[in-house]
């Protein structure tokens, strides 16, 4: 190995043993952050299509019955599954019955919040590992960076050298385990606060559709009273 090699292999092929862990963990964590990014993307993208679309169908003024038959057996967005959970609950609670039964309206409330909640947790999961990486990452960076300066200067002083040529390949090693750390970290906190921003308003978009489907519910309840 050449001691003077500073590209990223030759700093991490002359990097002590436990430098070489801390860049290899952090750069599998990295790559495990960009495939979450990347599919992350792609999911809220396609939620905020689908809702759009289940949205412009809900208000086109089509029955709400052929809507629920037509997206029963597998709505396509989360609102579509709000609504289908909140019309089963119907269906069920004035199913062979004159007068609905009291509490119908707060069960499909309850049903929505429920609904809410469970689609959300789908859409929100393994967010939480980049909100770990982020906050975690330059920590671990910074350890192995640490590390490799001891180890240099356990080499310095046993070759009694103090030149420069000698002291900077293992700095350079240790700062390169702090860029790893950073490299992993930065993006994984700008995509996370980017997405919880994502899910915040499509969770606000679902609360709005149950508050007015609720309204509609207790229209329907007026009618059969």
């Amino acid at each position: 190995m050449n001691p003077s090699d500073f590209s990223f292999l030759g700093l991490f092929l002359q990097a002590h043993p436990v430098v070489k862990f801390v860049m290899i963990g952090l750069t599998l964590a990295s790559v495990w952050c960009w495939s979450i990014v990347i599919e992350k993307s792609l999911a809220f993208r396609k939620a905020r299509s689908q809702t759009d679309e289940f949205e412009r169908v809900f208000w086109s003024g089509q029955s709400l019955d052929e809507l629920y038959l037509a997206m029963s057996q597998k709505p396509a967005s989360a609102m579509g599954a709000l609504f289908v959970a909140a019309m089963r609950e119907w269906r069920r609670s004035i199913e062979g019955t004159a007068r609905p039964p009291a509490g119908v309206q707060m069960r499909i409330e309850r049903v929505m919040e429920v609904t809410i909640t469970r689609e959300m947790e789908r859409l929100e999961r393994r967010l939480l590992f980049l909100a770990t990486v982020g906050a975690v990452a330059p920590f671990v960076g910074l350890f192995g960076t640490v590390w490799g300066i001891m180890t240099a200067f356990q080499g310095i002083a046993a070759s009694k050298n103090t030149n420069l040529a000698v002291v900077a390949p293992g700095i350079a090693e240790a700062l390169f385990a702090t860029a790893l750390g950073l490299l992993a970290a930065i993006p994984a906190v700008i995509f996370y606060n980017s997405f919880q921003q994502s899910a915040t308003r499509l969770s606000q978009r679902l609360e709005a559709f149950a508050d007015e489907f609720s309204a509609i519910v207790s229209r329907q309840l007026d009618l059969k009273t």
